[in-house]
């Protein structure tokens, strides 16, 4: 899952569209006066023009003899362009990449390694869900740059009227009886459609299972596991809780539009979705809130999916060094925390979450941030997510069919997805 994924709330995977790559127009690495230019592509919507301004101007202030051109790029095809960019001799310096696309990238020999400076760039406190799937084989290629994650989007005018305080929900059963108190006279308590995986892959690792697991050097899914199937069944008493379909995703409809009619008391989104709902109904501003999912016991928030991104630097990149001044300056503290501010992302620390306290959506998705996991961690991960079989198995578990043989099957698929590449 890319960063536009969840950005936009649209669940989009890369699409094709191979476009030739080059170092700034072709330019060479040198720039007048002596300068080192340093070509670096950042995504649509990674930083804001006033960011990026702002951060060129004090890189290059204390970095003066390197010259940042920074490119965005678009999520489209933009799978194939940096693919195209690795086998090329005319690699950008510096790319930005979906955290979970690393591996892919890895698998080539296309990137360079910094293992050795994960202590200096503050390894130990970065997010896991950034940092374990820019990890691949033991070795760290991707440098975690910022998340996005999943919070509960609730609407606070009905939650005063049932007499519910959100920060008082900090556990699935206190999540649970508020969802029934509050589905009640036309509202539904929550709109959670049948196939949001992101969110049953959140119960399963919160219960201590996992979509799928390596052994021996095979991959076995995991849907059937006994904490699978618990998080199968918490996930359909909370979806019973609403009207959502049982054989659709969030995308369709979008959520943030269902929820904008008025009638939902609480989505499961990013952020970002509660601008859609006000968009597509003003009448709602200023009555929408945000709060961390809950766990299973209180003090543990639940755990989420980390979407966001990573920068890696091409094995071919011809400024090594540049590129990680480049990478640890972006990344470290001090700018993290004006990214975090300038765009309501999460820090790719966990020791940063104070620096969006002020962003009540940020801050939510920090909290939560900190039981962050990513999809599992390898190369044909992006198969699995093709095919899918997990919505498959949420539509036929939610419709009545048996879970555990459902769940075998669906597990059966995932492994047999995986191994096909080995």
């Amino acid at each position: 899952m890319n960063h536009r994924s969840l950005a936009l709330l649209g669940a989009m995977l890369l699409s094709a569209g191979l476009v030739a790559c080059s170092s700034s127009d072709g330019e060479s690495g040198e720039t007048a006066g002596g300068r080192t230019g340093l070509d670096v592509w950042l995504m649509r919507d990674s930083v804001s023009d006033t960011f990026q301004k702002e951060f060129e101007a004090g890189f290059e202030k204390a970095h003066p003899e390197i010259d940042v051109r920074i490119q965005i790029q678009e999520w489209d095809g933009i799978g194939e362009k940096v693919t195209a960019a690795l086998a090329s001799n005319d690699a950008p310096d510096v790319i930005e990449v979906g955290n979970t696309q690393v591996a892919q990238y890895a698998q080539s020999g296309g990137l360079t390694e910094f293992t050795a400076k994960v202590t200096e760039l503050g390894g130990d406190t970065w997010l896991k869900g950034l940092a374990e799937p820019g990890a691949y084989e033991g070795k760290q290629y991707g440098i975690p740059y910022y998340a996005a994650n999943r919070v509960v989007i609730y609407r606070t005018d009905l939650f005063e009227k049932a007499g519910i305080d959100a920060a008082t929900i900090t556990t699935r059963e206190q999540w649970i009886a508020a969802t029934e108190k509050l589905n009640k006279g036309g509202t539904q308590g929550i709109y959670l459609p049948g196939q949001n995986w992101y969110v049953l892959s959140g119960f399963i690792w919160d219960e201590g299972g996992d979509l799928a697991a390596e052994s021996g050097g095979k991959w076995k899914g995991g849907l059937d596991s006994p904490e699978a199937l618990r998080a199968m069944e918490f996930y359909s008493e909370l979806q019973a809780l609403g009207k959502g379909p049982k054989d659709s995703d969030e995308a369709q409809p979008p959520q943030a539009e269902v929820m904008a009619k008025g009638e939902i008391a609480q989505i499961i989104a990013t952020p970002g979705g509660a601008n859609v709902v006000v968009q597509n109904n003003p009448e709602l501003e200023g009555r929408l809130g945000f709060f961390p999912l809950p766990g299973k016991a209180a003090g543990t928030p639940g755990a989420v999916f980390t979407g966001g991104s990573d920068l890696v630097v091409p094995a071919v990149a011809a400024h090594q060094d540049e590129a990680y001044t480049f990478i640890k300056e972006l990344t470290g503290d001090a700018w993290q925390k004006k990214l975090a501010l300038a765009m309501s992302y999460v820090p790719n620390k966990t020791s940063l979450a104070d620096a969006v306290a002020s962003d009540p959506g940020a801050a939510a998705m920090a909290v939560g941030a900190a039981n962050g996991h990513a999809t599992p961690n390898t190369p044909e991960w992006a198969a699995v997510e093709a095919k899918n079989p997990i919505k498959d198995y949420m539509t036929a578990v939610l419709t009545g069919r048996d879970p555990r043989s459902e769940a075998a099957k669906a597990s059966r698929t995932i492994g047999d997805t995986l191994n096909s590449g080995s």
